[in-house]
């Protein structure tokens, strides 16, 4: 009986519950912050402790920093994991979301006790900073827990409740990354009380999850995990971190009527205003949000100080990390394009290097033209030309910043650093499925891993053997990593093959596919040009400092 197996409740709670003779015993935890009860599973042999709130936000200041929940008196009933911030819903198109969203969810083996506490991997959503969360409809924990590991997720605020950055100190900025350390912390403070081991916590997370999570280990002050994985996102990705915005808020008031000047006043406004509302206006005014570097306010603690380019070694030192991304990242966004709708973007080649590097005009236009002869020679946008974009897209927004960032860590001393790329291309892609439902474009997209860590509510709930092997591969490699700080610490008849750490002579990378294969320094030819184009301008990335002044 879980209830009991955790050895957290009281001796005469025990005796109770056998002695009702009831079949089902919910599970009931003790923690710190009151007593928590879940459900048990229908679909594995695990409880569901779900929608248990670890942050509040302020209601007259709901763009601001939340704070830690106070806790419960009574039994938290643990039951829905429903819970959204506010966002347009990338599934309806409509907005939706409440600010009473701040909550986490924990599954968690019912082999789980006092005497086996188990390793805790931590999900941080993607989604652009603008859109997800962390419910059973995209993440359901079934093939994580499996694995005899306690699986947790987690909301964060998103868009502009979390990620304005303003230039006063009641929105200071990275309030969604501030989210994430409060459910961390609450993690590290409460998960003994669940069977979890809190000196064996990994936290994961792919696109801006997985950026969220490389900043959590360059800037945090507190080491509240020990392990991490970065699935198709880094730190120094396209624009990943900016300068503060201050006029935001302005912004969005005005386009709901109300015109100032005031950034106080504006967000007094936004504060009294319906959030469908607010997200509505934003979407229309087509604004961006992201991660940024705060603006120094007495008695205000910053998160990140300064650009991730010039941070060489991470705050908590170093730490086993994992990190890759997916064979055909950019395959989502050209996927079926027409002519005629691929020459409506001319300008990919130009707006990012104009939103990453301090050029001239003149250099930003002989730079421009650099790369785009690289990967597309002299042709014109056409569908003769979409591989070229889609790997362009690929190498510009996740490849290189995933090569990038494993570069950058083992020049600086980082061991036990291992490296993938995701190239299976089945039946639970997650983006191609629906882009694509009859699979008629072969690739692995942006986020396509997704179904095989996930057991996506919409999917097919009995894999093809095909698609069950791989799941059951990368569930083991991500465990073992959680487990042991090492995806293969032997080989086995499921994983025939050793995965190699890095290191700054042998680049090694497991190439995920159908079959497990090691190879060294993927997309070589392509990287070596980024290597050099970086080289050569390096002074002129946005936010540069130069360490040796």
């Amino acid at each position: 009986m879980l209830g009991c197996k955790f050895n957290i409740l009281p001796v005469l709670l025990c005796l109770i519950q056998y002695g009702t003779a009831i079949p089902r015993i919910e599970p009931l935890v003790d923690t710190k912050v009151g007593l928590i009860r879940g459900l048990r599973a229908s679909d594995g042999d695990y409880a569901m402790f779900m929608g248990i709130p670890y942050a509040t936000v302020d209601k007259a200041n709901p763009f601001g920093l939340s704070q830690p929940h106070p806790g419960f008196d009574d039994v938290f009933d643990a039951y829905d994991d429903t819970a959204v911030c506010p966002q347009v819903d990338e599934f309806t198109d409509r907005e939706s979301g409440s600010i009473d969203c701040l909550h986490l969810n924990v599954y968690v083996p019912n082999t789980a006790n006092s005497g086996n506490k188990l390793p805790v991997l931590v999900w941080i959503y993607g989604g652009a900073f603008r859109i997800g969360y962390s419910g059973r409809f995209l993440y359901g924990p079934r093939f994580l827990v499996k694995q005899d590991i306690i699986l947790v997720t987690l909301n964060y605020r998103v868009g502009p409740y979390g990620f304005m950055c303003l230039d006063v100190p009641e929105v200071p900025g990275n309030q969604g990354l501030k989210d994430q350390q409060l459910a961390l912390k609450w993690i590290k403070n409460n998960i003994e009380a669940f069977g979890g081991n809190n000196n064996l916590i990994t936290i994961f997370g792919e696109s801006a999850g997985a950026k969220s999570v490389d900043l959590q280990l360059i800037y945090s002050q507190e080491k509240l995990f020990h392990q991490v994985i970065m699935q198709s996102g880094a730190a120094v990705a396209a624009s990943s971190v900016r300068g503060p915005e201050p006029t935001v808020p302005q912004k969005i008031s005005e386009q709901l009527g109300f015109k100032t000047t005031d950034t106080k006043e504006a967000l007094s406004f936004l504060a009294s205003v319906d959030t469908n509302s607010v997200i509505a206006a934003a979407t229309e005014l087509k604004l961006s949000y992201g991660p940024c570097v705060e603006n120094v306010f007495e008695n205000v603690d910053r998160f990140i100080h300064d650009f991730p380019i010039n941070i060489k070694m991470p705050n908590l030192g170093n730490l086993p990390t994992l990190l890759g991304a997916n064979k055909d990242e950019g395959l989502a966004v050209f996927f079926n394009k027409t002519t005629e709708e691929i020459a409506q973007n001319p300008n990919i080649f130009f707006n990012y290097l104009n939103d990453n590097f301090n050029f001239n005009t003149k250099e930003l236009n002989e730079m421009e033209q650099l790369v785009r002869n690289f990967y597309i020679g002299d042709k014109t946008f056409s569908e003769d030309v979409v591989d070229g974009l889609i790997q362009v897209f690929s190498d510009l927004m996740y490849n290189y910043p995933a090569a990038r960032t494993l570069q950058k860590y083992l020049d600086n001393g980082l061991k036990n650093i291992y490296y993938y790329l995701f190239a299976y291309d089945g039946g639970r892609n997650f983006v191609k499925t629906r882009l694509d439902p009859q699979m008629t474009v072969a690739g692995t997209a942006h986020a396509d891993e997704i179904g095989y860590f996930f057991d996506i509510s919409y999917m097919d709930k009995n894999p093809t053997p095909e698609d069950q092997l791989v799941i059951d591969r990368v569930t083991t490699l991500w465990a073992n990593f959680a487990k042991f700080g090492n995806p293969t610490p032997q080989t086995t008849e499921l994983l025939p093959v050793l995965w190699p750490a890095a290191t700054k002579d042998q680049q090694y990378y497991m190439n995920i596919d159908a079959d497990l294969t090691v190879g060294k320094r993927y997309f070589n030819s392509r990287f070596a040009f980024w290597d050099l184009f970086y080289e050569l301008n390096e002074k002129a990335q946005i936010g540069y400092k130069d360490s040796s002044r």
